[in-house]
């Protein structure tokens, strides 16, 4: 499988949705609660290589339940950045969001946030995606370059 830019999914729930979908496709054929039960190591590791990530990574996400990643869609929101745009002017950023947002323990603290209004304010004390949201937002805000 190629990934091309042209191939890249437009939305946040593009790649890990995707994934999410597979999943439970697999385990409703295999009848089978492991991820990549019927895999082989090597079917595993291209199937992340064509996501862009590590076999680990692969492994951790699938164990994610769907939507892990919902509230980057809001923080970007919140912070000014359309998420679409930024999904394919730049797929590789948001797959780095995508990912970190997965894996965090501050979920409720996010949500909160959000819900309050606070989160462009407060989200450096949790956010893991913090420094790179900053240098987004700093990139964001200078005039389009070629």
């Amino acid at each position: 499988m190629q990934n091309t830019d042209t191939q890249q999914p437009a939305t946040i729930d593009g790649v890990f949705g995707a994934i999410a979908d597979w999943v439970r496709r697999f385990r409703s054929h295999a009848g089978n609660d492991d991820t990549f039960g019927q895999c082989s190591p090597d079917e595993v590791k291209r199937i992340a290589t064509d996501i862009g990530m590590s076999t680990a990574e692969l492994r951790a996400i699938a164990h994610k339940a769907p939507g892990s990643a919902d509230l980057l869609q809001k923080m970007l929101v919140a912070l000014g950045v359309d998420p679409d745009a930024l999904a394919k002017r730049d797929p590789a950023v948001m797959r780095d969001l995508q990912r970190l947002c997965i894996s965090c323990s501050h979920k409720r603290l996010c949500q909160h946030e959000l819900a309050a209004g606070k989160a462009a304010a407060h989200f450096h004390e949790f956010c893991p995606n913090a420094f790179t949201l900053d240098a987004l937002l700093k990139r964001e805000s200078l005039p389009f370059q070629h």
